[in-house]
């Protein structure tokens, strides 16, 4: 027996067209510049408990944990912080200001353990 001719009937394709959001370029350097400015901040006030933290183990050596414990709890507070400094660190996005923690937690703890050795001590 014959089979029967299939015919295929082409289904049009949707067009799909990408159309990309207005870039502001004006905000995001505004806010690229408003991060930076956090950024400073954030160094001074790393370097300021590094400080403290090395003028408290250098009154006694075990006192380190307390130090530690400083540099920490200071990132803990570190919005409460910048918001008494009347700067909004909600402007910024969550993966900065993670950035901004590890950089702060690194200077802070890299001051104290400079200032605890040779030249310093």
């Amino acid at each position: 027996m014959a089979k029967k001719k299939r015919r295929i009937t082409e289904v049009p394709e949707e067009e799909y067209e990408f159309v990309p959001d207005e870039f502001d370029e004006r905000e995001f350097i505004y806010k690229d510049i408003y991060g930076t400015k956090v950024l400073v901040v954030i160094s001074v006030l790393a370097v300021i408990v590094g400080i403290i933290g090395a003028l408290i183990c250098s009154i006694n050596s075990s006192l380190w944990i307390l130090a530690t414990a400083v540099s920490f709890l200071t990132v803990l507070l570190m919005k409460k912080i910048l918001k008494l400094m009347k700067i909004r660190a909600d402007l910024l996005d969550m993966k900065t200001m993670l950035g901004n923690y590890f950089v702060f937690l690194c200077l802070a703890l890299g001051t104290c353990v400079v200032l605890l050795n040779a030249p310093f001590s």
